[in-house]
């Protein structure tokens, strides 16, 4: 299983980024061997529209059944629904944090986007 975690960093020890669709970073990681990969999000951090959408999508071509964050839009989060994607937001501290929150069963998986659009 792979999860994903919105970063301003792009390692573990980097602060989860409240943001999704704008997140600099979105770290795909395997919760189990905390092996990841860094998933360089510059083509959306700046873009007019859509950022969330796309990075959804991206999100969801890694195979991440996760994702952490902060704070997630209504588009965002219907297109990760639809992928598979389970959103846990509210999610703050660092990565690797977020990650062992994430094992011990400390995060809580959202109904509903927390955030409008365009944040």
């Amino acid at each position: 299983m792979k999860i994903a975690v919105t970063s301003k960093g792009r390692d573990l020890d980097s602060q989860v980024d409240p943001r999704f669709g704008r997140a600099p970073y979105i770290i795909i990681v395997d919760p189990s061997s905390l092996e990841f990969e860094v998933i360089d999000n510059a083509a959306n951090v700046n873009a007019f529209k859509g950022a969330g959408i796309q990075t959804a999508a991206m999100v969801s071509d890694k195979g991440a059944a996760a994702l952490l964050t902060g704070y997630c839009g209504p588009n965002a989060f219907r297109t990760l629904s639809a992928g598979g994607v389970k959103v846990c937001n509210d999610v703050t501290g660092t990565v690797k944090d977020a990650v062992e929150a994430f094992n011990e069963g400390r995060v809580s998986f959202s109904d509903r986007a927390n955030a409008e659009g365009h944040w």
